[in-house]
């Protein structure tokens, strides 16, 4: 059971790690150095690239099925409620954002119509503060956690995998966080006051949460 435990983290942890380099304004910087605007087509390699690393680890990983709980009538149903709220969430987030600039298809179109600027490092990034970006900083990891996190049955693998993407989730923020940053320099960082990074919960202490 530990062995399976240590190799499922490994796996998912090399993912996060490959995930973050290459989505690393570094690293495109210096893929700009030498395909120019070309780096149109970065953000959909990007995507699919990652779509088939995430589904090998998946497919090798050891699946260990003890079960850690299994939910009973009423509870199960409740809980699947919810969970179905949460996806009505995810889709709410994501109506807010440019999703074929997310995809990268935006992209590869200004591209192929001569109005690309290979500054944008490949994305055109929007200050956005509508809908559930008011109450918290990256409501699409939020709602991807609580959908993740919504099951009436849950096995040790299944739980490994979901703490690792809530780590993912949470650590990655930061990274994207100082790229935005620099992007919208102090704009963002009144917003970073103001609403907390993952959950609409604001402490008394910090509101950087």
């Amino acid at each position: 059971m530990l062995k399976d435990i240590i190799i499922i983290t490994f796996l998912f942890s090399l993912f996060g790690i490959s995930h973050s380099i290459l989505a690393s304004s570094k690293v495109k910087q210096l893929l700009v150095e030498k395909l120019g605007d070309k780096i149109a087509f970065y953000r959909l390699f990007f995507n699919l690239f990652s779509i088939l690393v995430f589904l090998f680890i998946y497919r090798v990983s050891p699946k260990p099925s003890e079960a850690v709980y299994d939910l009973q009538f009423p509870f199960d149903i409740v809980i699947f409620v919810l969970q179905i709220f949460s996806l009505i969430g995810l889709f709410w987030a994501a109506s807010k954002i440019n999703i074929m600039e997310f995809i990268g298809i935006g992209q590869i179109k200004r591209y192929m119509e001569n109005n690309y600027d290979k500054n944008e490092l490949d994305e055109k990034m929007e200050f956005i503060i509508e809908g559930p970006f008011k109450f918290t900083r990256h409501p699409i990891y939020l709602f991807s956690i609580l959908f993740l996190a919504l099951r009436p049955t849950m096995d040790i693998f299944y739980f490994i995998f979901f703490v690792n993407i809530l780590l993912y989730f949470y650590v990655g923020s930061f990274f994207e966080e100082r790229k935005l940053v620099d992007i919208f320099g102090q704009k963002y960082i009144e917003y970073q006051k103001s609403v907390p990074r993952l959950f609409p919960i604001k402490f008394k202490k910090s509101k950087n949460i």
